[in-house]
């Protein structure tokens, strides 16, 4: 399995074709049917409180370092913060860090162009799912990432993100089946854990992640005048803890904060600030107020 993940292979060139490669996305396919085990696992309160608490550190980790930081060196961290998020964004069954800023900055290199491989103008599917499943989508372009791949630690979570989701799912299950034995009122148990925790935690992560690539670029309002089809989209950035500000990110994507007024919640820039109060990040990017006064159209 580990081998399918290997991102260490050369870039796939562009003439690559973009069918799915479905052997290779196998383990993704299998991840979504195993939602399915919730028929016989029945639900509780505590596997549901489990499913939402990695919900939310895991989007935060996605948001706020794979994103804001991986991909846009937006704030600055300490290397031992770097890797604690890096590790726990490897959780999210994202794939790696590295692979992930790529992918990205590629996309702000040429959003929705016919080289944007995740542009909804290519169709919905394509953006939301389809674009990584296919060949041209599975090396890691390191040329992108030149600053990131110094890091050795980095590259060998990129090569092997697949160790991470798998002893969260093994962790869960031992969890649940400790709670099962020690605290049998809660009505949990290690396969109860692991579909809620993992399993549909996971899956509705993806897809929430993901509708910013297929929706965040059809649907919404748009203040600045970009070279994209990018909207703000006010639910978007509920779910996404403040990335359906998408037309604002794409106007400057350096910023710390996608929520420009003080209306558009950012979750992420939120807990982002607060960590900068104690030291553990610092130097958070703003907008320059040049950006946001030249270019503000009116809505």
């Amino acid at each position: 399995m580990l081998r399918w993940f290997d991102t260490s292979a050369a870039v796939v060139e562009p003439s690559a074709p973009d069918r799915i490669d479905w052997l290779r996305v196998f383990p993704f396919v299998g991840l979504h049917l195993a939602c399915l085990g919730v028929i016989w696992v029945g639900v509780s309160w505590a596997a549901v409180a489990v499913a939402a608490a990695l919900y939310a550190a895991r989007m935060f980790a996605i948001t706020g370092f794979y994103h804001r930081y991986f991909s846009h060196k937006a704030f600055r961290t300490s290397r031992a913060m770097q890797f604690g998020f890096a590790v726990l964004g490897a959780a999210s069954v994202q794939r790696g860090p590295l692979w992930w800023a790529a992918h990205h900055r590629h996309h702000h290199r040429h959003a929705d162009t016919d080289l944007d491989i995740h542009s909804p103008r290519h169709g919905f599917w394509r953006s939301h799912m389809g674009w990584f499943m296919t060949e041209r989508s599975f090396a890691t372009n390191h040329d992108a990432i030149k600053d990131l791949s110094q890091f050795p630690e980095l590259r060998l979570l990129d090569r092997f993100d697949i160790l991470v989701p798998v002893i969260l799912a093994a962790g869960l299950y031992g969890f649940g089946a400790w709670l099962d034995a020690r605290f049998p009122g809660l009505e949990t148990s290690g396969a109860q854990m692991l579909v809620w925790g993992f399993f549909i935690s996971t899956v509705v992560l993806f897809h929430v992640t993901v509708t910013i690539n297929s929706l965040a670029h059809r649907w919404g309002s748009r203040r600045f005048a970009t070279n994209d089809d990018s909207r703000n989209n006010w639910l978007l950035a509920l779910l996404t803890f403040g990335e359906g500000w998408h037309n604002n990110h794409h106007h400057f994507p350096g910023s710390a904060r996608q929520g420009f007024k003080w209306w558009e919640y950012d979750l992420t820039y939120y807990v982002l600030k607060a960590m900068s109060w104690v030291g553990l990040v610092w130097d958070l990017k703003a907008m320059p107020a040049s950006m946001r006064e030249s270019r503000l159209q009116r809505q």
